[in-house]
């Protein structure tokens, strides 16, 4: 399969050391107690940072300019701190801000079904509170020690099925076009590294190649760093300052999960792609950008346009060449030879000697679903390396590293008979002639809240399928939850 290397990060600086020369870790935890003895004990050796909540943790990772080379993540944090789902979201959230960090779970939330699961989505480790302080520092260290390795040659994928195939072929030929290319794929498929390997076998390789994540910035900083701002253009603004298109100059601005993008910004990116135009916030003057536009999401794009939370001209003009990474799960046995590639650089780094895969073993992993995609594989590998090496791993040892919930497709209800719009006319009707104190917000939330605790009931606690069966992106869901939980927190009792 796929994937010679993980994503690049949206960080142009060397993500391992920190100004003072310590290398950056982030500790997230609701606990004060247990944040700062880790903080004090691990302060030692890295540069800490702490953080109490998702919405913290977010933030720091959005004003960072060196992300952390680890987070150290609890899963139960506020405000749902006896439920997992925050720390899951905030491990999407670390991968989508910067790829290259590592997550290893501290959490008292230590179920076989929570740990699994939350490797599945990108944690290299999973450790069960209380854990042993030393051995935490030995466990960061092991996991510190492996590194990605450096951008590969030609296209960078690995693997003979004929749906890499056919991607190889697609992207030599679309390499020399000035024109847009969409990248559809999974989270974690390998959609950045079909960007760079645009980037790489285009005549624009000596240029810049700067990655943008549309979901990893607030709404309200996407403009300015997208366009760049004039001084004094809004509180803070001291001084001018290029935006991405300005600094990819003739290159090639990759941006990632377009879908996300602001309704309100789409038609200035598409008036970029339309003539090359653009201005600065705060500048009346206009500006010409040179540089290749390379889009990807994760979204269903048609049906954003069909829904309209996505303009259908803009569509139109970043799928002028449209291509699709495959997911782990459709390549058959070239999962079996990107393990070995990662076997063996990781391996190799370590200093240990690989581990090998029983028959029985290889024949599950070859039948394994992979909801994490190359990104979980990768990890997998990692922590063979650590537990196994130079051993056989058998069914049973490897069985313990796989999310089996979470490949397995969740229940799906019954199609539901729904009302005529007469009927529903009727019954609203009734409700507000029955009800003095009838609130149409209050009403419509009640029924967003039911609907989301089914969801999260028939995907058994898994978001990300939870927010499929709801027919909204995962990100949309996460915001919702926190709207309805803050909106509780402030109504009146």
């Amino acid at each position: 399969m796929l994937w010679a290397m993980m994503s690049m990060s949206i960080f142009p600086h060397n993500p391992l050391n920190a100004p003072d020369g310590k290398t950056a870790l982030l500790i997230v935890d609701d606990d004060p107690l247990i944040a700062d003895s880790l903080g004090y004990f691990l302060g030692r050796d890295y540069a800490v940072t702490t953080a109490a909540t998702r919405n913290e943790a977010v933030s720091f990772l959005r004003q960072a300019t060196i992300p952390p080379a680890l987070a150290l993540i609890d899963l139960g944090l506020p405000p749902a701190p006896h439920r997992p789902d925050e720390g899951f979201a905030l491990i999407a959230d670390i991968l989508a801000h910067a790829p290259e960090t590592r997550i290893v779970v501290l959490s008292g939330q230590s179920d076989e079904a929570n740990a699994r699961h939350a490797r599945a989505l990108g944690a290299t480790e999973f450790v069960a509170k209380p854990a042993d302080p030393d051995v935490l520092r030995d466990l960061i260290r092991r996991v510190l020690a492996f590194r990605d390795t450096g951008i590969p040659q030609d296209d960078g994928f690995i693997g003979d099925h004929v749906s890499l195939h056919k991607l190889r072929t697609q992207l030599r030929q679309y390499a020399a076009s000035p024109f847009p290319v969409l990248i559809e794929g999974e989270s974690g498929s390998g959609k950045e590294l079909a960007a760079s390997a645009l980037h790489r076998l285009s005549n624009r390789s000596e240029q810049p190649f700067l990655a943008l994540n549309c979901a990893a910035i607030s709404p309200s900083l996407v403009e300015a760093t997208l366009f760049g701002h004039g001084k004094g253009a809004f509180t803070g603004a001291t001084g001018a300052r290029a935006g991405y298109f300005e600094d990819a100059s003739n290159g090639t601005l990759f941006l990632d999960e377009i879908g996300e993008l602001p309704l309100d910004l789409q038609p200035k990116l598409l008036r970029v792609l339309e003539n090359g135009e653009y201005q600065r916030i705060g500048e009346t003057q206009a500006r010409r950008s040179t540089a290749r536009i390379v889009a990807a999401t994760n979204r269903d794009l048609k049906k954003e346009v069909r829904e309209g939370r996505f303009r259908a001209d803009l569509y139109h003009r970043l799928s002028v060449f449209t291509v699709n990474v495959p997911a782990l799960r459709d390549l058959g046995q070239d999962r079996i030879q990107l393990l070995e590639h990662f076997r063996s650089i990781y391996a190799t780094q370590a200093g240990l000697p690989p581990f090998n895969l029983s028959e029985k073993a290889v024949e599950r992993l070859s039948a394994y679903r992979f909801p994490g995609n190359v990104r979980e594989l990768r990890n997998i590998a990692i922590r063979l390396t650590t537990k196994h090496a130079g051993k056989s791993v058998d069914l049973a040892d490897l069985e313990a590293e796989l999310d089996i919930s979470g490949c397995e497709p969740a229940a799906v209800p019954p199609e539901p008979t729904f009302l005529s719009g007469e009927l529903m006319v009727a019954r609203a009707l009734q409700e507000i002639q029955q009800r003095p104190d009838f609130n149409l917000d209050a009403t419509l939330s009640r029924w967003e809240e039911a609907y989301i605790e089914a969801a999260q009931q028939l995907a058994h606690g898994n978001l990300s399928q939870a927010a499929r069966l709801l027919g909204i992106n995962r990100t949309t869901l996460y915001n919702r939850i926190d709207t309805l939980a803050r909106d509780k927190r402030t109504s009146p009792q």
